[in-house]
């Protein structure tokens, strides 16, 4: 009877040997493919590249430029825009970059370096706006110029200023704004109907130069 039970164990492991060695070798496999393999799922597509060198945005004074030429390391620097509106760059030297788009001022710096190197790929992102600003001018804690980093209503201005000083008259508030052919227009904001809810269309989006004056 002992007999027969040894015969049956020894019969039984090489199956289980076998099934013991795949096994291992399939961990090893997955092992080896990583995450996205085990889970089923397709490695994840790079990145693609900013977009932002191909915006619309003009380039002003002192706002930060990061100009990359592929391949050419020595050539690729982070400048900002001095007050002449110029940036300066090896070989280039000074480059005309406000009043550009960075899309228009990669054709420039290329087209400069082209006696240098062929056929060079130039990038320029903005990666500090420090140009576009507003005022905020009268009755308030704080008056000054202040960034347009992000998108600001004329409530976000007043609360950046600090709010009001005292006797500041908040139903006549105003705005101004430069016009496209010359000029400036005047825009009105009554804050305490703004912040009851009436009149919310007063409660504009500041635009670069844009004056808030509180009498």
């Amino acid at each position: 009877m002992k007999h027969h039970r040894i015969i049956a164990l020894l019969i039984c492991l090489p199956s289980y040997a076998g099934l013991t060695y795949a096994q291992s070798a399939h961990d090893v496999t997955k092992a080896q493919a990583g995450p996205a393999a085990v889970q089923g799922a397709e490695p994840p597509a790079a990145a693609e590249p900013s977009a932002a060198h191909n915006s619309s945005f003009i380039i002003g004074n002192d706002d930060v430029l990061a100009v990359n030429v592929w391949k050419e390391a020595e050539l690729s620097q982070s400048v900002q825009v001095r007050s002449d509106g110029k940036i300066s760059l090896p070989l280039v030297h000074d480059v005309q970059a406000a009043g550009k788009t960075p899309l228009q001022l990669e054709q420039d710096i290329a087209f400069k370096l082209r006696a240098y190197i062929t056929e060079p790929d130039v990038t320029v992102i903005v990666t500090k706006i420090n140009s576009q600003k507003f005022n905020i001018l009268g009755k308030v804690t704080k008056p000054g110029e202040y960034p347009l980093n992000a998108v600001t209503t004329v409530l976000d201005g007043i609360a950046m200023a600090g709010g009001f000083q005292d006797f500041a008259r908040e139903k006549s508030i105003y705005i101004l704004r430069q016009r496209p052919g010359g000029g400036q227009i005047r825009i009105p904001f009554n804050y305490k109907d703004v912040i009851k809810g009436k009149n919310p269309d007063q409660n504009i989006k500041l635009e670069p130069h844009d004056t808030i004056f509180v009498p």
